[in-house]
């Protein structure tokens, strides 16, 4: 089974480049030293690429999409984008998760059709990285009330990715 990591959409791009979901202003820098998760394209920043830190409501979004109800497991969190519009991650992929650096530790986060947890884990990334994370959604999409998974950084609780029900 593929499962197909998922960006920040580019609607949802085009308002946080505004004002981000926490309702601040959209601040823009020059990244000098490169490295940072940016969800915009699931790829990490090169040195003095333009880029902001927002805050970004990923369950709130998929909500507004879906017509789900997640009342106060809406949460929001800091997220890398590039300031201005782009091309979004490679087309086809290379098949790797984002950011599965073996040895880093993830939260896998499930939640139903309403937006409620029902479940997750934590997972060190395994050497190799792809067979650990589709053993995880494997796991998390065995259970029928999963609607959506979100992979986030266990060290500061940021939203890495999304993968939906295939």
């Amino acid at each position: 089974m593929t499962y197909i990591p998922r960006p920040i959409t580019p609607l949802a791009l085009k308002q946080l480049r505004v004002t981000d979901d926490a309702g601040r202003p959209c601040n823009p820098y020059v990244d000098t030293e490169g490295g940072a998760p940016l969800r915009c394209c699931l790829r990490p920043t090169a040195p003095g690429e333009h880029v902001a830190l927002v805050s970004y409501a990923p369950l709130r979004r998929w909500a507004e999409e879906t017509g789900a109800t997640p009342g106060a497991y809406d949460e929001q969190g800091p997220v890398f984008i590039h300031a201005q519009d782009c091309e979004g991650p490679a087309p086809g992929g290379d098949g790797a998760y984002p950011f599965a650096r073996p040895g880093a530790l993830r939260t896998l986060r499930r939640y139903n059709a309403e937006g409620h947890i029902v479940g997750g884990r934590l997972m060190e990334i395994p050497d190799p990285a792809t067979e650990g994370f589709d053993a995880a959604f494997a796991e998390a999409f065995a259970d029928p009330q999963v609607a959506l998974v979100h992979v986030r950084a266990v060290e500061y609780g940021c939203f890495h990715f999304e993968v939906r029900r295939p």
